[in-house]
C-alpha cells in the first residue's frame, strides 16, 4: 500500500503521526511512505531520519494522494481538496462537533477511520487514552498558568504554602482525563474533587488516592454548588464518538469566582461547558462574567515530542494491519471496525449522527 504522511497545518499543532521507527515497520512490510517534507520538525524528527527509514520526502498534495493518508488532527477546510472516494484516512476526527468536515467526508465517499471511537476487547479506547492521558496533566499545568493575576486568574497559588489555603479544583468526570488531571493537582498541593456518574468509578478513584481526593456524584445540585467553591474546573467529560452535555450551564458562570479558570478538555467533542468555544496556542483564553476561559482543542500539540510518541505507540499496530489488509482489516477485528465513522457517502457512527441530526448506520451494516 502507499501511504501518505502530510504536515499537520492546525495552528500551532506540532505532533506528526508516525515516527521514523513506525515508518521502518511500514516499508519492512512491503509498503511504500510518502512523508511530506518538514512533517516531523516540530516534533524534533528531521527529514534525514525520515529518509534513513526507507520513507520518500514529498509535497504535501503527493502526500495526500496515497492510498491511506495518516494524520494526528481532523482535516481542515483546506485539505477537503484531498479527500476523494478511493481514500482512506487514518486520524483523530471528532465529527460530532463538526458538521463540516462530516459533509466534506461523506460528499467524498472518503473511508474515515477514527482513532477516538476504536475500541479494545475490554471497551476501552486504546487510541485515544495516550492524549487523553496527556492533556489531562497538560490541564492541570495550564491552569495553574491561567490561575496566576498577570494572566487574568485569581491570583492563587495552586498548593498554596504553609498557613495559607490551597486552591480548590472541581473535575468534571472521573475517567482517563480527569483521573490524570487530578493526579497531578494532588501533587501541586490542591485540594481536588472529582465529579462522576458512576458510583464504581468515585469508589475506585477514592481507592486509588486513598482518600486524599474529595469523590462527588455528578448532579446538577452537586455541580452548581462546587463551582461557587472552585477555582479552577477541569471539564473530562467524554461521550464515545458523541456531542459532550453541557453541565456547566451559561447562568452558572455568575456564581463562580471572579478570576477563576475553566479549563475544557471536552471542548473537540463541543464542551462540556456551555460558553467554551475552541481556541488556539497562539490565542488561548477569553474572559466571560469574570471567569478564564481555556477552550485549546489539540492541547497535546505543545508538548509535541511526548505527544507525538505517546500516541505512535499505540497506533502505528493498527496502522501496519489496514496497510496490509485496507478495510478487510475491520472486518476481522470488532473494535478497530467501531473506528469506521464514514464509508462510501454513510455515516457509520450513531453517535455522531445523533450529535448531527443525520441518519447512521452501524459499521457491520457496510462491512
Amino acid at each position: 500500500m502507499i501511504i501518505g504522511i502530510p504536515k499537520e497545518i492546525k495552528t500551532l499543532e506540532n505532533r506528526v503521526s508516525m515516527t521514523p521507527g513506525a515508518v521502518s515497520s511500514l516499508v519492512r512490510q512491503g509498503n511504500e511512505v510518502l512523508v511530506e517534507a518538514g512533517a516531523g520538525l516540530g516534533s524534533g524528527l528531521t527529514d534525514e531520519e525520515y529518509a534513513t527509514a526507507g520513507a520518500k520526502l514529498v509535497s504535501a498534495a503527493d502526500a495526500w494522494s496515497a492510498e491511506m493518508v495518516i494524520k494526528v488532527k481532523e482535516p481542515l477546510e483546506s485539505e477537503f481538496q484531498y479527500l476523494r472516494k478511493d481514500l482512506l484516512l487514518f486520524t483523530y476526527l471528532h465529527l460530532a462537533a463538526a458538521p463540516e468536515l462530516t459533509k466534506a467526508l461523506l460528499e467524498s465517499g472518503t473511508t474515515g477511520v477514527a482513532y477516538e471511537t476504536v475500541q479494545s476487547p475490554d471497551g476501552t479506547l486504546p487510541l485515544l487514552t495516550p492524549m487523553s492521558e496527556v492533556a489531562g496533566r497538560m490541564a492541570t499545568q495550564v491552569g495553574a498558568h491561567y490561575l496566576e493575576k498577570t494572566q487574568g486568574g485569581r491570583g492563587i497559588l495552586l498548593g498554596g504554602v504553609p498557613g495559607v489555603y490551597p486552591a480548590e479544583v472541581l473535575v468534571l468526570g472521573g475517567g482517563v482525563v480527569g483521573t490524570n488531571a487530578a493526579r497531578i493537582a494532588m501533587g501541586m498541593g490542591a485540594r481536588v474533587t472529582i465529579l462522576d456518574l458512576s458510583h464504581a468509578r468515585l469508589q475506585y478513584l477514592d481507592d486509588v488516592f486513598q482518600g486524599r481526593i474529595t469523590t462527588m456524584m455528578s448532579t446538577e445540585p452537586n455541580i452548581r454548588e462546587m463551582v461557587k467553591r472552585a477555582d479552577l474546573v477541569i471539564g473530562c467529560v467524554l461521550v464515545p464518538g458523541g456531542k459532550t452535555p453541557n453541565l456547566i450551564t451559561r447562568d452558572m458562570l455568575p456564581m463562580m469566582k471572579e478570576g477563576s479558570v475553566i479549563v475544557d478538555v471536552a471542548v473537540d467533542q463541543g464542551g462540556c461547558v456551555e460558553t467554551i468555544k475552541p481556541t488556539t496556542h497562539d490565542d488561548p483564553t477569553y474572559i466571560i462574567d469574570g471567569v478564564v476561559h481555556y477552550g485549546v482543542a489539540n492541547m497535546p500539540g505543545a508538548v509535541p515530542r511526548t505527544s507525538t510518541f505517546a500516541l505512535v505507540n499505540q497506533t502505528a499496530p493498527y496502522a501496519l494491519r489496514l496497510a496490509a489488509k485496507g478495510i478487510d482489516a475491520l472486518k476481522d477485528d470488532p473494535g478497530l471496525a467501531l473506528g469506521l465513522n464514514t464509508y462510501q457517502g454513510k455515516l457509520t457512527c450513531p453517535a455522531a449522527g445523533q450529535a448531527l441530526c443525520i441518519d447512521a448506520v452501524i459499521p457491520d451494516d457496510v462491512l
